[in-house]
């Protein structure tokens, strides 16, 4: 079963992100949850027998989105699902409910990225039905 996430679902959430963003605690997370649910993010979290298996973030980006052409586009922020739970169709469901959240805010397109090394990542979402547009290399120089 999926759910939308409220407040009261934060640090439910936070545990299961703290497997996809591990360099963050679960305080951490739970108050940026918090602080995301006030914007225009929301999250959806998928349920077995009662216990969290996996989640998606999903907000509204308002600025150019890279290979976009409409405003706001929506931007899958982040895909997690338990190991045990993978290739059963879950995540994809959670992209359905990200999409239906999309039309529902009145978008026309849903973005994301990955890590240019992340091959599962990459291909997940190309059997998602994304379309890969740009690859980018971020540099920086410290002053």
């Amino acid at each position: 079963m999926i759910k939308q996430c409220q407040k009261s679902d934060c640090l439910v959430l936070a545990e299961l992100a703290k497997k996809l963003w591990n360099k963050h605690s679960v305080s951490e997370l739970k108050s940026e949850f918090e602080n995301l649910l006030k914007k225009s993010t929301t999250f959806f979290i998928d349920y077995e027998n009662n216990k969290p298996i996996g989640f998606a973030q999903i907000s509204l980006r308002f600025d150019y989105v890279e290979g976009t052409n409409s405003s706001p586009v929506a931007y899958l922020e982040g895909i997690y699902v338990e190991n045990a739970f993978r290739n059963n169709g879950i995540a994809k469901k959670l992209i359905k409910e990200c999409e239906n959240w999309a039309r529902e805010n009145n978008c026309k397109q849903l973005a994301s990225d990955c890590e240019i090394t992340n091959d599962a990542s990459y291909k997940f979402h190309l059997n998602c039905g994304f379309e890969e547009v740009n690859r980018i290399i971020c540099l920086k120089k410290e002053l």
